[in-house]
């Protein structure tokens, strides 16, 4: 989907688009990126109040190793400049604001979920939840894969990690510099995870020029003694537009 997103991002620039008419790729105004708008962003991405389920919340799945980072992070967020993100099933559910004209498609399925909420099922497939950290433009995702996740038998698919990875960017990359599609993502695996097992991931952004965001991953063991896996990924800048009053 996301892939898809970026081709036809690419095609409005080059071609007649979707809507009769030459479409160019918009450009990122830094200012909003980084300047007074990024307050803005962030309280659309964290509402105060929303009657959206919360499925980053602890549930009675969640092994001890995560229940007690993810207690030792919430700390983090009093005094340390950390932020919870919250997690609601649909990327549109996050914002007020929309895809730029050309990009935007609209559909009539009204239960549309993102890929890593796509399982129900408490503890069966992708619990997890991601700390973002601003001033330093790095988040860390503290991931419980569920036994729908299998890939060896008793161990985590590599696909599913992959999967918690490229989320796990998207969020950071959006928060740090309104990074919205991948352009590439590459992925080193180094050793299997048990199921129902904590992985914690370590995300930064490394680079942004040219309205691109450079990132790395690196998951691992919580006491870090175990590198289950390291991948990089880039990001193309785009500016959302704001949504029209109902």
């Amino acid at each position: 989907m996301i892939r898809r997103g970026f081709q036809v991002a690419a095609r409005l620039g080059h071609h007649r688009g979707l809507l009769g008419a030459p479409r160019i790729l918009p450009r990122l105004n830094p200012a909003s990126a980084f300047g007074s708008s990024t307050d803005s962003m962030f309280s659309r991405f964290l509402p105060e109040k929303t009657d959206l389920k919360d499925d980053a919340l602890p549930d009675a799945s969640w092994c001890l190793d995560i229940l007690s980072l993810d207690q030792e992070f919430l700390e983090k967020t009093k005094s340390s400049g950390w932020i919870k993100l919250p997690s609601f099933k649909s990327n549109g559910d996050h914002n007020g604001l929309k895809l730029p004209s050309g990009l935007a498609v609209s559909s009539d399925k009204g239960d549309c979920r993102i890929f890593t909420r796509c399982i129900q099922v408490e503890g069966q497939g992708f619990e997890y939840v991601i700390f973002f950290q601003p001033s330093k433009k790095k988040s860390v995702c503290l991931f419980q894969p569920g036994p729908y996740l299998e890939g060896p038998p008793g161990f985590t698919h590599g696909r599913s990690l992959a999967a918690m990875m490229d989320e796990t960017f998207s969020k950071t990359a959006f928060l740090a510099g309104e990074g919205l599609f991948t352009l590439s993502f590459n992925i080193r695996f180094k050793n299997l995870i048990p199921m129902s097992s904590l992985v914690v991931m370590d995300t930064e952004v490394e680079k942004i020029e040219d309205q691109k965001l450079d990132m790395s991953c690196i998951a691992h063991s919580r006491d870090q003694q175990t590198v289950y896996t390291k991948s990089s990924g880039v990001f193309l800048q785009l500016q959302l537009e704001e949504e029209s009053p109902q």
